[in-house]
């Protein structure tokens, strides 16, 4: 389920982002963040009295104090919204659907916002997503066994078995530590066969490669 979104059309034109490298959000995937910034305090409070989405982009070079966004983002719901005593606000995100950058707008708000196209981008409001059957769940286990191994990483391999096919390959894309150039091809993925595809690609690469390290469970 989109969070009631049909058609394409029915998403906001105009949507907040949230530029975070290495950071990334595909639909109906969760992802938790913490809030501190003043200017991303006042743009969760913008969303939580509207239409609580807010797009989640990756930048890609400029300056660091004004990156440039990368073409295609996903947008994302407030599903989650807690306020700490210390003024942050902890909140998840549930993704709706990917969006192109239409154009950045000229705004007053301390926050970007550009229009959004999503009309490339239909079929991710559909679930279960066409062709989620094929996963090739055998192969890609495999490589993600090598990949945990090389970086000292673990998951709940039982989860990892039973898991419907998009909240697998989602949840291992927006999990896995990989570069911010590698996480937006996961994004750019035209649909979940092709997100599998390059997923296990980049696993197979990753542990080929060998450099890494981590600790504690990924999956739960």
């Amino acid at each position: 389920m989109a969070q009631g979104y049909i058609r394409a059309a029915d998403l906001p034109q105009v949507i907040p982002v949230f530029p975070l490298p290495g950071i990334l959000l595909l639909p109906r995937g969760q992802l938790p963040l913490n809030i501190f910034e003043p200017r991303y305090l006042n743009m969760v409070d913008d969303a939580m009295a509207g239409d609580r989405i807010i797009g989640m982009i990756q930048p890609s070079g400029g300056a660091p104090t004004l990156p440039g966004l990368s073409p295609i983002g996903c947008a994302g719901r407030i599903t989650s919204f807690n306020e700490t005593s210390d003024g942050r606000y902890l909140i998840t995100l549930t993704g709706v659907a990917r969006f192109r950058v239409a154009t950045e707008l000229p705004v007053k708000t301390p926050y970007r916002q550009v229009r959004a196209a999503f009309d490339a981008w239909g079929h991710d409001l559909i679930a279960p997503p066409a062709g989620e059957g094929a996963l090739d769940r055998e192969t890609l286990l495999e490589a993600l066994k090598a990949y945990l191994e090389t970086r000292g990483l673990d998951i709940d391999w039982d989860t990892a078995e039973t898991a419907p096919p998009e909240a697998l390959v989602n949840s291992l894309a927006m999990a896995l530590p990989f570069e911010p150039t590698e996480k937006q091809a996961l994004l750019e993925a035209l649909d979940l066969d092709r997100r599998a595809e390059v997923l296990t690609a980049l696993m197979q690469i990753g542990a080929a490669s060998g450099d890494g390290e981590g600790d504690g469970p990924l999956m739960q």
